[in-house]
């Protein structure tokens, strides 16, 4: 079982930064790809970014490129979401999620997920 507390979120202007972290318990923080996704408003949850064991290799939704980092401290269990250049349509609860088997994209691998952190970006 892993345990995962999100935290970071908040009210920023568009065009502002927000670091979101995720901190883990339980199992091996170190075995588990990690990724974070999102659900706005009345619409289904979705891919942001994902970061592997070892934290060398990374993907991230197209939506978000160039302006999102995920990274991860292995040491302190803990995933990061540094969130640059932010826009109105970025608002959503942001989830982190951990994934035994990889660092996909895909939801449904995911075997553990956190409550969630809301993110809202004014105009």
């Amino acid at each position: 079982q892993v345990q995962l507390v999100e935290s970071g979120g908040g009210l920023v202007q568009a065009g502002g930064s927000l670091r979101l972290s995720c901190a883990a318990s339980g199992r091996t923080f170190s075995n588990y790809g990690m990724g974070w996704f999102r659900q706005a408003p009345g619409k289904e949850r979705e891919f942001v970014a994902a970061i592997s064991w070892s934290g060398g290799s990374t993907r991230y939704a197209d939506s978000v490129k160039g302006r999102f980092t995920i990274s991860r401290d292995n040491a302190k269990n803990t995933v990061y979401l540094e969130m640059n250049s932010l826009l109105p349509e970025d608002t959503a609860v942001y989830y982190c999620a951990a994934d035994r088997g990889g660092w996909t994209n895909a939801m449904r691998l995911y075997d553990y997920w956190g409550q969630g952190t809301q993110v809202t970006v004014s105009s």
